[in-house]
């Protein structure tokens, strides 16, 4: 199973000149992790590439450290499971759930018909 590592970023997209920060404005990204580079300068640049031109008053929330190297953004991995462990499964014959709605709205109309009664 391959992991890849990377780092969240935590962003805020209200504007730089507010001080308060509210919850349902606060976005993460995850950022692929280059060991030849440090963390926060990969964040800057992927910040500065793929989420500034779109959202010009949004910043990177410093506050938000990882607790071992220190630096800005939270590293970790992701282990997508569906991509490791799903497997298709085809659906069952038209005529097959058909069949199956058939008897169930036969077995409704009977209870309905006892309760009529």
């Amino acid at each position: 199973m391959k992991k890849s590592n990377r780092s969240t970023a935590h962003l805020n997209t209200k504007a730089k000149s507010s001080n308060s920060r509210p919850g349902d404005l606060r976005d993460n990204e995850n950022i692929p992790l280059d060991p030849s580079m440090p963390t926060h300068i990969l964040i800057e640049t992927y910040f500065n590439r793929e989420v500034a031109p779109h959202v010009p008053d949004a910043w990177v929330n410093a506050d938000k450290c990882d607790a071992q190297d220190g630096e800005i953004g939270i590293v970790g991995y992701e282990i997508p499971f569906n991509r490791h462990f799903y497997v298709y499964q085809p659906p069952r014959a038209l005529e097959a759930i058909d069949a199956d709605l058939d008897a169930v709205s036969a077995r409704i109309m009977s209870l309905l018909q006892e309760v009529h009664s």
